[in-house]
């Protein structure tokens, strides 16, 4: 399942992505994964999670966000969560962009349970 968090600058999206993170590294059997633009997230995500910044893999629109999604999943099999923050930021605010890939992302989840 893909959830979605929209809203304005301040509505405490990130803040609830943070908790979210930190839940499912206490509560995984396997691998959480943490994909961001920036480190801002450094200080408030635990250790335990795999935090990834994209600004040092070049991801800069959404096809290539999806194709490193995918290689994530593809390269461990015991991933249990995958959470991308400002994910409109990452693909430069393409939302024709980022909407043909939530389908594609969508199977990509089922597929891999």
């Amino acid at each position: 399942m893909i959830k979605l968090f929209i809203g304005s600058k301040g509505t405490g999206k990130t803040k609830t992505l943070i908790e979210l993170v930190n839940t499912a590294t206490e509560k995984s059997n396997g691998s959480v994964v943490c994909i961001e633009k920036g480190d801002k997230l450094t200080h408030d995500i635990t250790y335990k999670a795999r935090l990834v910044d994209t600004n040092d893999y070049k991801i800069e629109d959404a096809n290539t966000l999806y194709g490193f999604v995918a290689g994530i999943l593809a390269s461990n099999n015991d991933i249990t969560d995958v959470f991308v923050d400002s994910a409109l930021k990452i693909c430069k605010d393409n939302t024709a962009e980022f909407g043909a890939i939530l389908p594609k992302l969508e199977a990509l989840y089922k597929a891999h349970d």
